[in-house]
Parts: C-alpha cells; sequence; structure tokens
C-alpha cells in the first residue's frame, strides 16, 4: 500500500470485505502504538492463524454444546448449572480451562487500566485454545466429553463450558464484537 503511488485501502473497503467484527477484532489485537498489517488472506482462512475465527468459533462450539444437552434433557438453565457439583472437573485439561477463566476479572482490570484492549483480544484468544484443546481431547478420551451419562458429572461439564461462553461473550462485547451462535 502507497499513499504516494495512489494504492491504498480505505478503512471503508476493509470493513465491506470482511465486515465490522472482524476489522474491529484484528484492529484491536495491536497496540495503539504498534503498525497493524492486516492480512486479507489470514482473517479469511478458518484456522487457529485467524485469532477472530478462533474465538468465534470456541464461542459457536459451547453453543452447540449447550443445544445438545438441552435436547438431551439435561439442564442448562444458570440455576441448575450454579448447583453444579465441579469436584467432577479433574482432568488436567479441564482444570487447565478453569484457571485460564480465573484470570478474567484481573485481565478486565488490567485491559482497562492501562487502556490496552489488544489484552482482552489476546486473552480470548487463549480462552479459545483451551477449550478447543478440551474438546479435541473429548475425541480421544470419551471421559471429557461434556455430556456423559452420569447427569451430575455433565452437569459440571456444562457448566465450564457456559462459563467459557460467557467470558467469550463478554469479552466479544467488550471489544464491539458480536458473538456467533453458528459458524457458517
Amino acid at each position: 500500500m502507497s499513499k504516494r503511488a495512489g494504492t491504498f485501502v480505505t478503512l471503508r473497503d476493509v470493513v465491506d470485505e470482511v465486515g465490522r467484527d472482524v476489522t474491529r477484532f484484528m484492529m484491536l489485537t495491536r497496540k495503539n502504538d504498534a503498525a497493524l498489517d492486516f492480512d486479507f488472506a489470514k482473517v479469511l482462512e478458518q484456522s487457529k492463524d485467524n485469532p477472530v475465527w478462533y474465538v468465534q468459533y470456541a464461542h459457536a462450539r459451547v453453543c452447540s454444546v449447550l443445544r445438545r444437552a438441552a435436547e438431551a434433557g439435561q439442564g442448562v438453565d444458570d440455576a441448575r448449572l450454579a448447583g453444579a457439583d465441579l469436584r467432577h472437573l479433574s482432568h488436567e485439561a479441564e482444570l487447565a480451562l478453569v484457571r485460564k477463566l480465573a484470570e478474567w476479572p484481573r485481565q478486565v482490570e488490567i485491559a482497562a487500566r492501562g487502556n490496552e484492549p489488544h489484552r482482552v483480544a489476546f486473552y480470548l484468544y487463549e480462552v479459545a485454545s483451551e477449550f478447543h484443546a478440551l474438546w479435541n481431547r473429548g475425541n480421544e478420551v470419551p471421559d471429557l466429553r461434556f455430556l456423559q451419562d452420569d447427569p451430575e458429572v455433565s452437569l459440571a461439564k456444562i457448566a465450564l463450558v457456559r462459563a467459557t461462553g460467557v467470558v467469550i461473550s463478554a469479552g466479544l462485547g467488550i471489544l464491539g464484537v458480536t458473538p456467533v451462535e453458528e459458524m457458517r
């Protein structure tokens, strides 16, 4: 891109090409004093290398798990989930996600005090990574799947999934990005 040569892209062009949410998220992954290298190919690909897609995909997976749990007759309302016995969450992958979620209030405070919204974007990417890792481990280890035969174990796992969704949704809200319920 060169203003002198007359080859440049306006912000309107970027928004029209990739959308408001993608543009906003990508712009907020940089400190305000750092150069932004906006890679169109990267933001359009559906992979871990595209942070906005990766975070949105984690939220869509959360919604999918909650829908499947409700269809299976498992209570997914907050009142029911508040009573979950979280001692059923004992695998290291589950605990890693719990620890990451526990950082949320502090991350928001640090980002707000320093006027550094990029911290929220990076944190959401880390939460998404932990969630996707747990999801993938569940493909290999049946005991890590969110829906189990034991309703109490399922309730604890669904509470963890719901907490993940709350944090991702709140973080995206702070960034002004709409969380998606399905990926199309």
